[in-house]
């Protein structure tokens, strides 16, 4: 069991940038792929980026070279540094854990989500 808790979100203007962080409790997490997700207000929840449990990482198109996804075994938590924000990244970001992150399309355990708001 993994339980999963965001921190991070806000508000800030395009072109700004803000750091998410997720702190991971149970066991394996070095095990576990870790990533990101998010909704936009009336649209699906869709994948930001993901990294596998040896770092591999994969971004979606929409957000290549401006974010950037990493996690420290050690402290147990996954972030998202996220670079030159656009109005269209508004949203829920979920941070989520699956020991197979690569080949599923709805991971396992899912955080509460954090609400990150870009004005223009």
């Amino acid at each position: 069991q993994v339980q999963l808790v965001e921190s991070g979100g806000g508000s800030v203007q395009a072109g700004g940038s803000l750091k998410l962080s997720c702190a991971a409790s149970g066991d394996g997490f070095g095990s576990y792929g870790m990533g990101w997700y998010r909704q936009a207000p009336g649209k699906e929840r869709e994948l930001v980026s993901r990294i596998s449990s040896d770092g591999t990482t994969r971004y979606s198109d929409f957000v290549k070279g401006r974010f950037t996804i990493s996690r420290d075994n050690a402290k147990r938590t996954l972030y998202l540094q996220m670079n030159n924000l656009k109005t269209e990244d508004t949203g829920v970001y979920y941070c989520v854990a699956d020991y197979y992150i690569e080949a599923v399309s709805w991971p396992r355990y899912w955080g509460q989500g954090t609400q990150v708001t870009v004005a223009s």
